[in-house]
């Protein structure tokens, strides 16, 4: 295990510290091929079948990397990322990282393999495994915008209403992803920082949904109806954090979507912007039903017995308590941030 997480870290890094794209190529291959044994450690046929899907794109992706990057070799005679790229390898590069990260429309095999696995490491392929990719789309702006811009647009509309009516927990939160990555490529092209601080705030969030469900043992809508008899205190927290996830004014959660929409209307694409805001509609509209569920609901299956959830917890709630703090308070950082 620890070999493999040294491998995931190193993998990643790697790729934030190369200037070459064969470098670069190589620290998403490692990362990729070190997430797979955590993927299938669950001899579960779901897992297994995650872990094909998951390693059939990755691999279909890095081979686009590796291919665009060499047809920019090919054309520019320089391997450098810093330099500028030639159009089409850039737009073949842009795919390549989208299907890397899950954007739409390139986004199908996102919420099955996040379905398939365990919620643990269904937050590592949610968070850290975005970020090399991330980093990499952030080094080769700005590129074609008008691909970007539908790139981003996409996403925000399918990650809302891919969610809906959704009942299976880590689908939603695979959705919710989907959106907040279109969120961060469309103020990518004008200001990488912006997108940086969007992912920045995106993955504490993400930690905490996670971790709640994991404290909850729940994967679906229904069975977050007992938490309230399991804990207390983080039911009542819970909805916080998914609010914040959808982005509501005093949460940490808006902050990102604030200076964004800010920063679209700054470049003036006024209508771009607005399909943004109104399908941050859709994503609420689901965090609520999530939140509902969990706060608002007693479970159908109630039982009288009141021993199952007196027994103290072995997990420990630190790192929850630190991002659930972080995901509801950080919004009056918003000044020192811009």
């Amino acid at each position: 295990l620890s070999t493999l997480l040294l491998s995931l870290g190193l993998g990643t890094t790697l790729t934030f510290a190369s200037s070459h794209w064969l470098l670069a190529w190589m620290g998403l291959e490692i990362s990729t091929l070190a997430i797979i044994p955590l993927m299938s450690q669950h001899h579960h046929p779901r897992a297994v079948e995650a872990t094909t899907k998951y390693f059939i794109t990755q691999a279909a992706a890095a081979a686009l990397i590796l291919f665009a990057s060499t047809t920019n070799a090919w054309i520019t005679g320089q391997w450098d990322i810093n330099f500028d790229l030639h159009f089409f390898p850039a737009s073949m590069l842009t795919m390549a990282l989208a299907l890397k990260m899950g954007l739409a429309p390139v986004h199908f095999w996102l919420p099955e393999v996040l379905q398939g696995l365990d919620l643990t490491t269904g937050l590592i392929l949610s968070t850290w495994q975005k970020l090399a990719p991330f980093i990499l789309m952030c080094q080769i702006m700005p590129v074609n915008s008008s691909l970007i811009t539908f790139l981003g647009v996409t996403s925000t509309l399918v990650g809302g209403w891919g969610g809906l009516n959704q009942t299976q927990l880590r689908k939603i939160l695979a959705y919710s992803s989907i959106a907040h990555l279109g969120w961060m490529i469309l103020v990518m092209q004008f200001n990488q920082q912006l997108a940086l601080l969007a992912l920045i705030i995106y993955i504490p969030m993400t930690f905490s949904t996670f971790m709640i469900f994991k404290t909850n043992s729940s994967t679906t809508v229904n069975t977050l109806a007992a938490s309230w008899a399991k804990t207390p205190a983080l039911t009542a927290i819970t909805p916080m954090i998914l609010l914040s996830l959808g982005g509501l004014p005093p949460l940490s959660g808006f902050m990102p979507k604030w200076m964004i929409l800010q920063e679209l209307t700054k470049q003036d694409i006024p209508l771009t912007a607005s399909i943004a805001a109104l399908s941050a509609l859709l994503s609420l509209y689901f965090y609520l039903r999530v939140s509902y569920a969990m706060t608002l609901t007693i479970s159908p299956n109630n039982l009288n017995a009141t021993t199952p959830w007196r027994l103290q917890t072995t997990a420990s709630t630190l790192p929850l308590a630190i991002s659930a703090t972080i995901s509801a308070m950080l919004l009056p950082l918003a000044p020192a941030t811009l």
